[in-house]
This record gives structure tokens, C-alpha cells and sequence, in this order.
């Protein structure tokens, strides 16, 4: 079995951030890390090849020269290979955009027959990529998956949504994105760490994967960004200083604007 974990090197979603002149967003804001999301991808990757024994996990991100960051978290984690696409052409591109270089990645690695990404990214919160990615790739989506198994060619997901529990299944191959409720990611140890060490990242053009350079990056959006402005202050705030009684005010103050 071969999986294909998709990652994000996200900005410090803490740090303030704006729009530049070419109307993208700056992305400067910190040293960036690994999306914690995909975080949770990439262990329920590991624990699916752990129980087939025979499993290959592959760690892919696009985007500039830092994102390779994210895959060396990821090879770290215990991933068996690591693949960065990054050319100039891609930057601005929007989802789709991100979802075709995505696909044709997966694509140029062959056969594949388990993608996985996390439910979003911190960044942008869209949780659009997964289900674009699987429609450019052919394959049924399952997403938002609080647990994944994968028995034979089936892959099953359990999904917790605000009323009821759902059950999916499909035959492999198939993409599934997951929560934060599907597992709680290991932590890099020592060994993995001297392990990722040699471990080659291979490194992707758009030219490699035969993807045209318009149909990407600002040229090929979909969306475009008209303005931006500042966050508003926040208005008619309520501070109430805790002398004992703070919770039975606050708890009063819920009732009688009906917010509970």
C-alpha cells in the first residue's frame, strides 16, 4: 500500500498579517510551522502502515523554498519519503489551483492508493482542497473523518457531525481528510529525527509534473482579492471584575440577552 499524506507550512496564525501590493496576503509573519491539521493526517497515515506492515507513506507539499519544512517535520514523524513542488509559477495560486499541482503530483508518483490530508488549513480555513483534490484525482472523497480504517481495499471513516454519526465506505483508491478528533499526533523522538537526517527530499518543478504555468499561481485563480481592511475594535464590551459573584453575573448577564 502507498499513501500520500498532503501537508501545509503555515505562517504564525498569531501574528498579524495583510495585504500586500499584489494584493497577497504577507506571509512574513514568523518562522511558520507545520499545519497542525495535517499533523493528525499524517499519524493516522503511520498507524494504517503500521498495521499493514508492508505500507509506504509519502509526505507532499507545494509552495516556496521554507515549505520544505513541513515534509521534514513529516519525514521526522516517521514518513518514508518526502517531495516539495515549488516554482515560482505557483505562487498566488488560489485552491484549485493548488488542488491541480497537488493532483498532478500525486499523479507523477504513480500508483497510489490512499490519499490524506487534514480538514483545513490554519491559515485560511477554507476546507475546500480535499474534496477538489479528489475530484481532479478521480477518486471518491471522505471527508472530515473523526476515524479512519482501512481493511483490504476499503477504506471506512467515521464522521461526528452535530446531530448524528455517519459510516462511509469506499474501495481504494480514495482520499479522506481528517479532524483533530481522529488521533493525537506523536511526537518526533531522537531516532526519528537521526533518521530524517538522511532522508532525501525530492524536489518537483511545475515542468516536471507537465503542469501549465497559466492554468496556475495568480494567472489561473479562480478567486481574486478586491480590498482588505483593518479588524474592527471591538464595540460595547462588558468587563466585569470577579469579587466572588462573577460567574453568577456573567451567568445572568447570558440569560437576559437569551444566549443560553
Amino acid at each position: 500500500m502507498r499513501i500520500v499524506v498532503c501537508v501545509k507550512h503555515v505562517p504564525d496564525i498569531q501574528s498579524e498579517r495583510a495585504l500586500g501590493p499584489d494584493r497577497r496576503v504577507v506571509r512574513d509573519g514568523g518562522d511558520g510551522t507545520l499545519n497542525e491539521l495535517d499533523e493528525n493526517a499524517l499519524e493516522a497515515a503511520l498507524s494504517i502502515a503500521e498495521t499493514a506492515g508492508d505500507a509506504e507513506v509519502v509526505v507532499l507539499t507545494v509552495g516556496p523554498q521554507d515549505a520544505v519544512d513541513a515534509v521534514r517535520k513529516g519525514l521526522q514523524m516517521g514518513a518514508d519519503e518526502a517531495v516539495h513542488v515549488v516554482d515560482d509559477a505557483i505562487a498566488g495560486s488560489d485552491v484549485i489551483g493548488t488542488a491541480r499541482v497537488l493532483a498532478a503530483a500525486v499523479t507523477h508518483l504513480g500508483s497510489v492508493d490512499l490519499v490524506v490530508t487534514g480538514m483545513a488549513g490554519l491559515d485560511g480555513l477554507t476546507s475546500l482542497l480535499p474534496t477538489a483534490l479528489a475530484q481532479l484525482l478521480d477518486v471518491p472523497a471522505l471527508p472530515l473523518a473523526a476515524e479512519l480504517t482501512v481493511e483490504g481495499t476499503t477504506v471506512r471513516v467515521r464522521r461526528n457531525l452535530d446531530h448524528a454519526t455517519e459510516v462511509l465506505e469506499a474501495t481504494l483508491p480514495a482520499l479522506v481528510s481528517v479532524t483533530d478528533q481522529a488521533n493525537e499526533p506523536r511526537y518526533p523522538n531522537f531516532k526519528g529525527i537521526m533518521a530524517a537526517r538522511k532522508k532525501q527530499v525530492t524536489t518537483l518543478t511545475l515542468a516536471d509534473l507537465g503542469v501549465d504555468a497559466s492554468s496556475v499561481g495568480a494567472a489561473g485563480a479562480r478567486t481574486e482579492v478586491l480590498e482588505a481592511a483593518a479588524r474592527p475594535p471591538r464595540e460595547n464590551r462588558v468587563l466585569l471584575t470577579d469579587e466572588g459573584d462573577a460567574g453568577l453575573r456573567l451567568a445572568a448577564y447570558l440569560v437576559e440577552h437569551k444566549l443560553v
